[in-house]
């Protein structure tokens, strides 16, 4: 299966999953198994980098290696292959974690109410300004009750898209 380098939302994943320097590897990567160091060369990129990105594209199922040993000096050699055809289930994967954690700030914005110091020294659910008689924790200004309905229905926005995608 081919994947689409090209489209932004494989791109952008594989870009978080590796970086810029693990992108180059992706993108230039030969189609051949290959040693890490034959991937150096080719793509240019440090070698410590590249056995970075590979392994990390082995453990995210987008990359096999296979071992073998020299008969005359005993070492192993790892010949890489990169198979980025788990892509799409890796995209699935963190879209339900996103669309979990979601869930979950959603849980807790409904559950709580909210305050905000007047020098914005942060956010602070109600158990927390109670104790401190409605001033900021940080600074001891005084917190104002915020109304975060915006904030819900945006993310339950958010939560219906990802759902119907």
């Amino acid at each position: 299966m081919l994947v689409d380098l090209d489209n932004i939302v494989i791109r952008g994943l594989l870009s978080n999953l590796v970086g810029e320097e693990g992108m180059n590897v992706v993108l230039k990567m030969p189609e051949e198994e290959v040693t890490d160091e034959d991937v150096a060369i080719v793509t240019e990129v440090p070698l410590n980098i590249v056995r970075r990105t590979l392994y990390i594209l082995f453990e995210n199922r987008l990359a096999t290696y296979r071992r073998e040993r020299n008969k005359d000096s005993g070492w192993l050699t790892y010949l890489w292959k990169v198979d980025l055809s788990g892509t799409n289930e890796l995209l699935e994967n963190e879209m339900n974690k996103l669309l979990n954690n979601l869930k979950l700030k959603l849980d807790f914005e409904e559950d709580n109410m909210f305050y905000i110091c007047v020098n914005n020294c942060g956010r602070f659910v109600f158990n927390i300004v109670a104790e401190t008689e409605y001033l900021c924790p940080s600074c001891g200004e005084e917190v104002i009750f915020e109304d975060n309905e915006k904030v819900k229905q945006s993310m339950r926005k958010r939560i219906q898209e990802l759902q119907n995608n």
